[in-house]
């Protein structure tokens, strides 16, 4: 029973989330006091707030679920928990982590998480995903949510750097979201859910990931330029900028689509550790 309720927080995501979460944390804590205590109710409460809105998305994806050979055997779908008990759960969570945000942390934190939530929820879970293409921008505006809110949680205030952090992560969601359906597109066409790869086909997608891993390139740079990176910064994202352009403008047809869409989808996931990693490095030799 304890493990179906940990399986519909997703836990995968949760800690996906929080290595953003700390990138932004990391970057604030430069210019900005911070210590070990904040750093830990910051982490805590984007996770609880982050596992109630995967709570309430395996409650009304239910159907869907039914329908995708990897989200069959989910515990909502399986009857292992409750519906009901479920969104009870969804509900402390929730409360929890925002209460977390807001007293120990700051107001502001605790604000911009519960917008994440809304258009994580509401717009993403409940409305666009099911209708529209456009479904997978509006869920990255909610997944850019958890970097920013580590980053106003040690300044307590808007800033260039926050947005252009914001701006980053929010184009990263993108060629991320399309590598994901583009290797599990069977599943999102039997579920009838119109991501791009499946609407417009696996060359219409690929174009659309070479723009925003070009564009996130130039925002990572710009960070650089406006904000309060190092040189080491500088070296690491420019690396794993690379290393992402490279694999993304390799050629893609019918028999490779698979094998493409996965290595783009790894390889996202190397540049937010490099970046979370780098500057987590950076502050420290600033402690030393």
């Amino acid at each position: 029973m304890i493990k179906g309720y940990l399986s519909i927080t997703k836990p995968g995501i949760v800690f996906g989330n929080l290595i953003s979460t700390a990138a932004g944390f990391f970057l604030a804590a430069k210019t900005e006091p911070a210590d070990s205590m904040l750093f830990l109710c910051t982490l805590a409460g984007v996770a609880l707030v982050i596992g109630s809105g995967c709570v309430v998305n395996n409650i009304y994806d239910r159907d869907i679920d039914k329908k995708m050979s990897r989200t069959r055997n989910r515990s909502l779908v399986t009857g292992e928990v409750d519906v009901d008990h479920a969104f009870v759960y969804a509900l402390v969570l929730l409360l929890t982590g925002t209460v977390l945000l807001y007293f120990m942390t700051n107001p502001l934190s605790a604000v911009v998480v519960l917008l994440g939530y809304i258009f994580y929820v509401f717009f993403y879970t409940m409305w666009y995903k099911r209708s529209s293409i456009f479904g997978t921008f509006v869920g990255s505006l909610s997944g850019a949510v958890p970097p920013f809110v580590g980053y106003l949680a040690v300044t307590n205030y808007l800033s260039l750097e926050a947005v252009l952090l914001f701006v980053l992560f929010c184009i990263w969601q993108m060629p991320h979201s399309y590598a994901i359906a583009m290797f599990r597109m069977k599943d999102y066409a039997d579920a009838g859910i119109p991501v791009l790869p499946v609407v417009e086909g696996i060359q219409k997608a690929r174009k659309h990931m070479i723009f925003y891993v070009m564009a996130f390139s130039a925002v990572a740079f710009g960070l650089f330029v406006f904000g309060n990176t190092g040189y080491e910064y500088l070296l690491v994202s420019a690396a794993v900028c690379f290393m992402w352009t490279r694999v993304t403008f390799r050629e893609i047809h019918q028999d490779n689509y698979v094998a493409w869409s996965k290595s783009v989808f790894k390889m996202s996931l190397v540049v937010v550790m490099g970046f979370s990693s780098v500057l987590g490095v950076e502050l420290f030799s600033m402690t030393m």
